[in-house]
Parts: structure tokens; sequence; C-alpha cells
């Protein structure tokens, strides 16, 4: 009976809290006509959002001033950030009245708020509280204590300070190693024949640099010191001092006007530590992680010291994320509220590991994955395909919306055709979510190499270089609006429905835990040459295959509904035995698995140290060369999408409905593209111009099997929303 009663209790609870949820924090699919309804004029929580910077005297006059001139531009939404010259001091009582304040002006005139949890960047130091009320919780790292020479036969006796956890002696001759015991707080050696080095290890309080608002020299520097992200008492402080405040200032509109709150780039500059992971070491791998220590900072590490470090990272980037964004994620969604975030190094694989851990863990549970486009990340004279970081990790764990904070500290002045570019750009690539950075005009400087070019076909826009008002950016001027207006209509409609890749691409973390940055270099390959092949596709990481994708005769499908129909792997060097064993299943069931270039000869499960080798992988397609060659393309599930002929510069995104299909087309560009396109879908075609709001008939060719073709020609940069009735 108790069993029973604890069921229902449970039941209820769950029931209580998905009830909550807003349509906009869960995937949504009411059918086409609903999305018609509201193409015209979007809901706002779906809309363009502004980082609003509070520099200078804020009052309500101002933020009343301020959410008018910004509502005036098209954005539906602002993010609140704290800024310089202020007076009242972040986290000070009359900040949050101002906030209040600000959620109420905003609530007046129909738009919507989120707030940065930090007073600047990156998250987590809470505008100095740590370091100047709980210094034992600022953050710790594993760093070298101490280097020197030893001379064969001549002792080494030394008491080590409390902080060193490891040492080791490297003979400079061979490059051979001794690990070395520490006995009661000391060392005591002596050295055989070579020339011999000691590394000591130890952890001390070192946190990344920060910039804090209430730092007076207005630098980056250590003043205001980060928590300890791996320690949970830590992140619940933080809450206490954040989180819980807003709650307490305008918690009655927590998932109406107050949406939520956007952590900024939380990451470590040393290699993590927290004083229980030692032990936390030993209860999740089964050995002792001390004697390895004092290896991460050689050159040449042994088989044995890599395999150690793969381990030690799997373990931090386990805590960091349970202990810091866990947390933080479940206490905004029993408040009705969404954390988005975004990381470090995100269009740099192996930087975007060392630092921060494992981009899919640390996302999922998050409630808004994030990226961020600054300096001149994407512009288009390169590649850089990383938004799908976000919007695979949205895709695989069931969040409905990917965000991008783009434009902060830009190499460029983009005028407003080419800042349009950098988020259909992102869009196409599954972002849903906007956030335009506000920036100084004396930040950046006019594109030299790329002319300016007009928005074609689905509206004009007047490009500018008017310096504009404080708080938007240098393109967001009185030509703007329109943008927006696209925007707005754009991101509600890729927000809708639910995503309909067919190819996974296995994100190689673990092979980067292990030194093997090749794997990165084979993965981007493999995408970019994917997505100018029109074969869209999402990432999928070590834990989505052997914890969350399931096997469905023939296809794997993740948290949102979305079937994958083939999986490719890059060249790698490891992988876990429950990831092939989910493969493997995929493929009897009639998936199509692709291994290309390296196979992995590390095969793990409780940890890379106690590792296996090479498996047999006859059941899945095998591609030495690691190209895209015809033998692969040929596994690939049929495209959704087919040109008549190559074109690189055509980008997709596929959305699926339960009456329909929704295509986004994007020529990224600069000449006209005239193709003829066949893509997945019966019924009725349409095409929906998120300029304009206008949605009008096609005339398509019905080629039966559930296809349909029709002429696609795009200006250079346009962007196109095509719409199938299957009823």
């Amino acid at each position: 009976m108790r069993k029973l009663l604890s069921t229902l209790v449970l039941f209820f609870l769950t029931t209580l809290v998905t009830n909550a949820q807003q349509p906009w924090q869960k995937i949504s699919d009411k059918g086409l006509k609903d999305v018609a309804s509201n193409f015209m004029t979007p809901p706002s929580e779906n809309g363009l959002l502004l980082w609003w910077g509070w520099d200078g005297p804020v009052d309500e006059t101002v933020i009343k001033r301020d959410l008018d001139k910004i509502k005036s531009y098209g954005f539906k939404q602002v993010m609140i950030e704290a800024g310089y010259g202020m007076a009242t001091p972040y986290l000070s009582q009359g900040w949050f009245e101002l906030v209040r304040t600000a959620t109420e002006q905003a609530k007046l005139r129909g738009m919507r708020i989120w707030v940065e949890d930090e007073g600047k960047y990156p998250s987590g130091f809470a505008g100095g509280k740590f370091s100047a009320e709980r210094p034992d919780l600022k953050m710790q790292g594993l760093v070298q204590i101490e280097k020197f020479d030893a001379v064969t036969g001549q002792a080494v006796s030394k008491k080590l300070t409390p902080e060193t956890v490891s040492a080791l002696a490297v003979n400079l001759d061979n490059n051979t190693i001794q690990y070395l015991p520490i006995v009661s707080g000391e060392l005591q050696w002596t050295p055989p024949a070579g020339k011999w080095q000691v590394i000591l290890a130890g952890h001390q309080f070192r946190t990344s640099q920060t910039r804090s608002v209430n730092n007076p020299t207005r630098g980056k520097d250590i003043t205001a010191s980060l928590f300890d992200y791996l320690n949970p008492e830590g992140t619940r402080q933080f809450l206490a001092w954040t989180h819980e405040q807003y709650k307490k200032y305008v918690g009655a509109e927590f998932g109406k006007t107050f949406m939520g709150l956007r952590g900024d780039e939380p990451d470590f500059g040393s290699i993590p530590w927290t004083p229980k992971i030692m032990d936390e070491f030993k209860n999740r791998k089964g050995y002792d992680i001390q004697p390895y220590l004092a290896t991460f900072f050689i050159k040449n590490l042994t088989e044995d010291a890599k395999r150690a470090k793969a381990d030690y990272w799997d373990v931090w980037s386990s805590l960091f994320r349970e202990n810091f964004f866990d947390i933080q994620a479940d206490w905004c969604a029993q408040n009705n509220i969404e954390y988005n975030v975004h990381l470090n190094h995100e269009e740099a694989g192996p930087a975007l590991v060392k630092s921060e851990g494992d981009f899919f863990k640390d996302m999922r549970h998050v409630g808004v994955p994030g990226v961020d486009a600054i300096w001149a990340q994407i512009w288009m004279d390169h590649v850089a395909d990383y938004p799908k970081l976000a919007s695979s990790a949205s895709h695989l764990f069931g969040r409905p919306r990917s965000f991008t904070e783009s434009f902060a500290a830009y190499t460029y002045k983009p005028t407003v055709t080419q800042a349009k570019w950098v988020v259909d750009y992102q869009l196409v690539r599954g972002i849903n979510f906007v956030e335009i950075m506000f920036q100084p005009s004396s930040a950046g400087r006019p594109a030299q190499d790329v002319a300016p070019k007009p928005v074609t076909s689905t509206g004009s826009v007047t490009t500018t270089d008017v310096t504009a008002p404080r708080v938007p950016n240098f393109f967001v001027t009185d030509s703007f609006p329109p943008v927006a207006q696209y925007l707005n209509r754009a991101t509600f409609l890729l927000s809708s429905g639910r995503p309909a890749a067919q190819i996974a691409l296995y994100f190689p973390t673990s092979s980067m835990w292990l030194g093997d940055d090749e794997s990165n270099t084979s993965n981007l390959a493999i995408a970019q040459k994917l997505i100018e092949k029109q074969q869209d596709f999402d990432f999928v990481d070590e834990q989505a295959l052997s914890s969350v994708l399931t096997v469905d005769n023939g296809e794997l499908v993740n948290l949102s509904g979305q079937h994958y129909r083939a999986v490719v792997i890059p060249s790698i060097t490891t992988i876990s035995k429950a990831a092939l064993d989910k493969l493997k299943a995929f493929a009897t069931s009639g998936g199509k698995v692709i291994f290309m270039g390296r196979e992995p000869s590390v095969i793990t499960e409780q940890s890379f140290m106690k590792a296996t080798g090479k498996q047999n992988l006859d059941w899945a397609v095998r591609e030495p060369s690691g190209e895209l060659t015809q033998v692969v393309l040929n596994t690939l599930p049929h495209p959704d999408v087919l040109l008549d002929k190559s074109c690189p510069g055509i980008k997709y995104q596929h959305r699926q409905f339960k009456d329909g299909e929704l295509y986004f087309f994007f020529n990224e560009s600069d000449k006209k593209q005239v193709n003829k396109v066949t893509v997945k879908g019966t019924g009725k075609p349409e095409s929906w111009n998120a300029f304009t709001g206008k949605i009008e008939p096609l005339t398509v060719n019905a080629l039966g099997k559930g296809y349909v073709s029709m002429p696609l020609n795009l200006e250079p940069y346009e962007t196109k929303f095509i719409i199938i009735h299957s009823k």
C-alpha cells in the first residue's frame, strides 16, 4: 500500500510539473494550422532577444525609455546585464528592485525578460561575493607546485606542503618516469642513474579570470574568484545569492514575463580540482588517481598516464554536470523558468574539451543549450559548423530551443545584411533563439573584403553605418525592424514541430580526452561535407548512444521523437562498450553504422585504464579512407532534400509536423543559385514569407513515393520557407 501511495504521489508531482510548463518550454506540434495562425505575429517568448546592458544610472525613467526604443526596433525580449556606473550595486536590494521594475514594465509592453546570472562574466563569482564572504568555496585547480633536478645517488628528503598530492620523477635521458610515494607529508627518494627531474603537483585556490561589474578597475583579473563548480555547496550558495532573490522579487512573473536566467561561459582555466575528487574518482573508476596526477604536467605521457588523464577528465566533467549545471537546471525547472547557458571555445573541439570537459554532458539537463558567435567565429570567409552543437543537444535531449549570443566584440562592423547572414548561418544549423549582443561603436572596424549586398526577394533593407543608441548594436538602426520581424517569424517557425535530420554524426569527446585531436579534425571535415551535400545531421555523443537513444526497428529515436537512420563515426581512438553495443543492436535491426578512418582501439567500460582492445566491426560499413565516398553516400538514408545539381552554398533545415513538412533554405553564397529541388512530402505546398508574413501557394510536381519537386531559385544570401501540408 505504501509503495502504491508513493507511486501515485510521484505520478501527481510529475504531472504537475509537466502541466506547469509553458508552450515555449516543451516540444510542441499542434499542427500547421496553429502555426499559420501565429505566423504574422508570433508569441513574444519566441521572438528576438536583445542583450540590454545597464551601464550608468538606471531608474524607472531609463527603463521605460529603453524598453520603448528596444521594442520599436522589433525586439520582443531583453536580457538584462549589470553594467558599470550603476547607482545601485549588483545583487543589492536596489538591483533586485530595478529588475522587478523592468519586469513590470516589460509586462505592460507584452515583452519578456531574461537576466544574466552574473555581474559580467563568466558565471559563478556572484559579483565578488565568494571572494569576500565565502572564500572557502572559491575555485581550485590542480597545479604544478614545484619542479627541481635530482642528482644520481643523492637522496632527496623533502617535507611537502599540505596541498601537495602527487610526485614523480622524469628521466630526461629516455623520458621514463618513476611514481614517487608521499608518506606522512614527506618525499624520500634516491635517484638511480640518469638525468632526473622531480615534479610535484597539488591543489591551490585558482580561478579563471573574471570581469566583475563590482571591480573598481573595470578590468578582467582574478580579484573576484569563481566558486568551485565541482562542489554542490558552492552552487547552492550561488543560487541563494542570485536565483532565490529573483524569485523573492519577481517570482509571480516566473514563466510569464520573466523567462529565465542566462549563464555565460562557465569554464576552467586550469585542471579542475575539488576536495573530494580523489574519493569520487576511486568510487567511479575503481583505482587510485593520486600517483598519476603529477603526470598531467609532463609532455610525453605513457599509455597508462594518458588513460589515467582521460579517466580524470571523465570524472571531473561528470562532477561539473552534476554539481553545477544540473543543480541550476533543476532549480529553474522546479520554478517554471529556463536555464539558458553557453560555454567557452565551442568553435574549437580540443580547447572546448580542455576547459569544459564534455559539451553534451554539460548540456544534458540545460533547458536552452547555447553557443556564442563573437570576434569573427562566424563570417563569410570560413566554415564554422559549431552551432550544431547546441541544436544537436536540444534535439537529443528533448528541448524545443537552442540559443546563440551573437556579435559581442565582433571583428567586423557588420551591416544589417551581413548581420542577417551571420544569424541565418546559425538558423540553418538548427539555432532558433537569437540574442543580439550590445556593442560599443568603437569596438569594431569596417569589413574590408566583403562588400555589403542588399537583402533580396524576401524583403529589402537599406544598410547604414550610423551609430545606434547605446543599447542596440551597430546594425540595429532605423533600418533594422524589417529584419527583426523576419527573425521573429523565422525563429518561431524553427521552434515549432520536431527536428527531422536522419543522420547522426558521433562527436569524439572521449578520443580528445586521450589526446587524439585528429578525431576532431575528421569530425569537422565529415560535418562540412555532409552539409555541403545537403545531408543534414545532428551530432550525437557517448551518453546519447549509451543511455539516451532507443532502438526502434532500424532507427535510433531521441527525446524529441526524432528518428536517425544512420550513424557516422569519424576517425577515433576510443568508444565505450555500451555505445558499441547500442550501435550493433541498431545495425542488426536495420540501421546503418559507418566507421570512417581509424577504428576504435580502446573500448571502455568502467574506465580507460582497464579498457580492452579492438572489437569485430563486421556488422558495420567501414570506410578506411575517412572520405565521404560513393559507398558511404549510398549507405546513407535517401535524402529528404535533393538538388538537381551540386550546390555547396545551399543549406537547409527540415522540421516535421503531424500534418506536414517545413523546409528552410539558405543560400550562403554571394552568387545566385538556380536549381530544381526534390523534397520529402506530399500535399499542398506553400511559400511562407518571414519578411511580410504572407502565405502563398506553390506549384510543384508530385513524384510519388512521398516526394515532390519544384524550382528553387535563391538570390545571394536569400532564405525561403517552404511548407508542405499533408492534410
